[in-house]
């Protein structure tokens, strides 16, 4: 089926492929680069590594306030302009980063960065493909997804390779100019939206959503996707080390944690298919378990069980980032969808740049136990989900070519 918006034909396939790539590029050359160029960066700037993820966390606070602006924006213009506008701020930060010789010049570059992440993430792809295809956008948000869970994938070795070969400064460079050669286009590709009145605060349509019970439910959901950002990112910056605490020797944590990888892709394949047939709700719930399971597991079985603990964690993982998406789209419908997403990701941007910092405490104090600290995030965030009902569900039906 062909959407017609803004005069433009796109089919939801070639959408899907070309959000997909560009999303893919953003991840890897933003968030996933501190993982592979944070050593060779602080030792050719006489910094300390700690810099450089430090610098990554302010960008992921800078990202986190402008989601609200940039999801009202795309609201009211559509997201091909902003989109389009995130790759020369990528590009630009890139390029500053890959001229950096100070504190100063790399404190700046990844300001620009977080500007980019906030204008060019997975919330502005979400907004954009909602205010396309309306209450249709659950299997699209899922197939971007799909493509962009190999950002790290793609993303590491290419890094890895460009830093050996010719340098950090390079490698930079080359994220700059893929942003511009590549992703750019495909985003200028994207179907250029009407702009449209948007409906007053709290008359999102939902059956029996007043304003006071949508604010709550945003509550819950803000709530909810903290805490998942929360595991998720501390949990990700200490795996191998807690692993190995568990009694894995540093290879069988190497090998535990490449599963993760694997474990969140089938867990969206499972996503688009089986569990599609469901109101995101399930979906969500099912995957704040995963964790507390997987910890369960590991304190049970030790080592041995350390493959079943990441497997569970990842699949977690991959079915709460499609969950950020699809989960207020079925609540609230897709009147003011980017701005309530942008509001609802706020605090979990605060706590993912907070949460790597704060489990490597935990892990100092307590050591293992921390894992516990996870588990229970989790189980807190399951019961916020169980206060939401699916009967919200908008009824709204898709909404025509010219007004998408």
């Amino acid at each position: 089926m062909r959407q017609i918006v803004g005069g433009r034909a796109t089919g939801p396939l070639g959408l899907i492929i070309a959000l997909g790539t560009t999303q893919t590029i953003a991840w890897a050359s933003s968030y996933y680069l501190p993982a592979i160029l944070a050593a060779p960066i602080a030792r050719d700037l006489g910094l300390a590594p700690t810099y450089v993820f430090g610098a990554l966390s302010g960008a992921l606070v800078i990202s986190g306030l402008l989601g609200p602006r940039v999801g009202h924006a795309i609201d009211t213009f559509g997201g091909r302009g902003l989109l389009a506008i995130s790759n020369l701020v990528f590009a630009a930060g890139l390029l500053l980063l890959s001229f950096a010789q100070g504190a100063a010049v790399l404190i700046a570059a990844w300001m620009l960065l977080g500007i980019g992440m906030g204008m060019g993430l997975y919330e502005a792809a979400f907004a954009t493909l909602a205010r396309i295809y309306g209450t249709g956008a659950r299997k699209s948000i899922t197939g971007i997804t799909l493509i962009a869970g190999f950002a790290s994938t793609l993303g590491w070795p290419l890094t890895t390779w460009l830093d050996s070969v010719y340098g950090w400064r390079v490698a930079c460079q080359v994220w700059a100019l893929i942003h511009i050669l590549l992703a750019l286009p495909l985003n200028l590709l994207l179907p250029r939206a009407v702009s449209q009145d948007q409906a007053p605060a709290g008359s999102a349509p939902g059956h029996g959503s007043g304003r006071q019970s949508e604010t709550f439910a945003m509550v819950l959901l803000a709530y909810m996707f903290a805490a998942a950002s929360f595991v998720s990112s501390g949990i990700s910056a200490i795996l191998p080390t807690m692993l190995v605490a568990f009694g894995a020797s540093p290879g069988e944590a190497l090998l535990a944690g490449a599963l993760v990888g694997p474990a969140q892709v089938g867990a969206r394949l499972l996503e688009a298919g089986w569990l599609g047939r469901f109101h995101p709700l399930l979906s969500a719930r099912l995957a704040m378990l995963m964790n507390p399971i997987g910890v369960v597991a590991l304190v049970a079985g030790g080592p041995f069980l350390a493959p079943a603990f990441t497997v569970l964690y990842g699949a977690g993982n991959g079915i709460i980032t499609i969950a950020r998406g699809t989960l207020p789209l079925a609540l609230f419908g897709p009147t003011g969808f980017g701005r309530r997403v942008g509001m609802i990701s706020l605090p979990s941007r605060m706590t993912g740049a907070l949460a790597p910092l704060a489990l490597g405490l935990m892990v100092e104090q307590i050591g293992s136990s921390a894992l516990w600290i996870s588990a229970l995030a989790s189980i807190s965030a399951f019961f916020a989900l169980l206060l939401l009902r699916a009967d919200r569900t908008t009824s709204e039906p898709l909404p025509s070519g010219g007004n998408a």
